[in-house]
């Protein structure tokens, strides 16, 4: 991922960025976290449970922080939330669903957002927009005004999101981006990374490489006399790849082979998957 600043940086007219101490090969810099308003105002994913993050954060605050907003129950996002709530006496504001495999297990919301909800922070409204693919109870939260979006990680700035069943499913996640790609969006503030300009060109962008992934996975599907795994085509196509994500890689793969088999193109085998 490009650098990004370390420290409180106002991206926008009443939007400060944070980024959490959990910089990694899955979280980039780390994880990014948002202060919105003027006051009242709104911390989006906190983060890491982190004292000097977390005290970061309500010093960035320029008013009152009414409420804490989870995009999506991953630690990386979350991990901060109940404490920073508890400490500041708001409610965490997150999606129903409750996801079953990679999450946050001692997270939990005090008021669930549902698809076009919103939260008036004074001159700013945010509207959830739920956003499954990443993350089956993934929210985006949308300032329509501003034509900026808060991504969380149904995008990300410069890497490929990672779709990880059973939570996460392909078809759903390019449904989502099509969604988005109908909203007035300019600016993304993405999850991890640096800021996004050209919101709709970035949106296309990113549907065009999954689907290129996806032909490409139809390819190796085809090219094999007998079944074939995940973890055989993940290999073929990121041959390069840094052995720490062959796991994710494997994860990427199974989730286009599940789509393929949505879309009567790949049959899942006892031994493997295969065309259909």
């Amino acid at each position: 991922m490009s650098a990004v600043r370390r420290g409180a940086e106002t991206i926008a007219p009443g939007v400060v960025r944070l980024i959490a101490p959990n910089p990694g090969p899955m979280t980039g810099p780390g994880t990014n976290s948002y202060v919105v308003g003027t006051g009242p105002c709104a911390i989006i994913d906190p983060g890491v449970n982190d004292d000097d993050h977390l005290d970061a954060l309500v010093a960035a605050a320029p008013g009152e922080i009414v409420a804490v907003l989870v995009t999506h129950a991953h630690p990386d996002h979350t991990g901060g939330a109940r404490r920073l709530a508890e400490r500041l006496g708001v409610a965490v504001h997150a999606h129903a669903t409750q996801l079953r495999g990679v999450r946050d297990k001692t997270f939990y919301a005090d008021r669930f957002m549902a698809d076009g909800d919103r939260v008036a922070l004074g001159d700013i409204t945010l509207e959830a927009i739920h956003t499954p693919g990443h993350a089956a109870d993934h929210l985006c939260f949308l300032w329509r005004e501003a034509g900026l979006l808060f991504a969380g990680d149904t995008v990300m700035a410069d890497v490929t999101v990672v779709i990880l069943p059973p939570d996460g499913g392909m078809t759903a996640y390019l449904e989502s981006l099509t969604r988005l790609r109908a909203l007035p969006i300019k600016q993304i503030a993405p999850g991890h990374g640096r800021m996004l300009d050209d919101a709709l060109v970035v949106l296309a962008q990113i549907v065009e490489h999954r689907l290129a992934r996806e032909a490409q996975v139809r390819e190796a599907l085809a090219d094999s006399d007998d079944a074939t795994t995940a973890d055989a085509i993940a290999a073929r196509l990121y041959p390069d790849l840094d052995p720490r994500l062959r796991g994710m890689a494997a994860a990427q793969v199974e989730s286009h082979l599940l789509r393929l088999a949505e879309l009567g193109q790949a049959q899942a085998t006892g031994d493997g998957w295969a065309p259909d």
